[in-house]
């Protein structure tokens, strides 16, 4: 037990040890990240986002996202699968953190655009019901709160909680979710 406890030792050692610059003004990232939706029941609702951040000035950095999301709704013994497709654009902000910026929680606001289909776009279901809601398209706003901690050099984890403010959907308009992401600075 005691090799565990010092190994997570020296491992955070490592990480606020590291006197590489961070958040350099103009430099590039590519993040990867999941999650799942938080929307009252966790199982199979999930979402997957690639996203590009370009850093500013004092920590803050713009960032540009494709995103996709996956979840399910109940209907009898049926689950009818719902599918959102987005392009997501934005600011995050730096709130706090330490001198050298090895970790940092930041406030997110964005613009989005996408595509949202419901069971595939089949309106019947085997058992003669009918889907009434529709595939649309969506635009909306989101906001988000990020936890990130440099692992190294040039890899940074990120914690997150986001939400999204959906119009044009005949779905929830409020989804809110939570995930975990890596990125890598270019």
């Amino acid at each position: 037990m005691k090799k565990y406890v010092y190994t997570v030792i020296l491992v955070l050692m490592g990480i606020t040890v590291t006197k590489a610059q961070r958040m350099l003004p103009k430099q590039k990232g590519l993040e990867v990240s999941a999650g799942v939706l938080s929307n009252g029941k966790i199982g199979n609702d999930y979402y997957i986002n690639l996203a590009m951040t370009i850093n500013g000035k004092n920590g803050n950095y713009q960032f540009w996202s494709l995103e996709y999301t996956h979840q399910y709704h109940s209907y009898k013994d049926l689950r009818i699968p719902q599918e959102t497709y987005t392009a997501e654009g934005g600011n995050s902000f730096f709130l706090l953190g330490d001198a050298r910026k090895n970790i940092t929680l930041n406030a997110g606001i964005t613009g989005l655009i996408g595509y949202e289909t419901i069971n595939r776009g089949e309106a019947m279901l085997n058992d003669g019901a009918k889907i009434v809601n529709e595939d649309n398209f969506i635009y909306g706003a989101g906001g988000r709160l990020t936890f990130e901690t440099y692992l190294y050099d040039r890899f940074v984890l990120v914690l997150q909680g986001r939400t999204k403010v959906l119009w044009g959907t005949d779905m929830k308009q409020f989804r809110p979710s939570a995930g975990v992401g890596l990125r890598f600075n270019f």
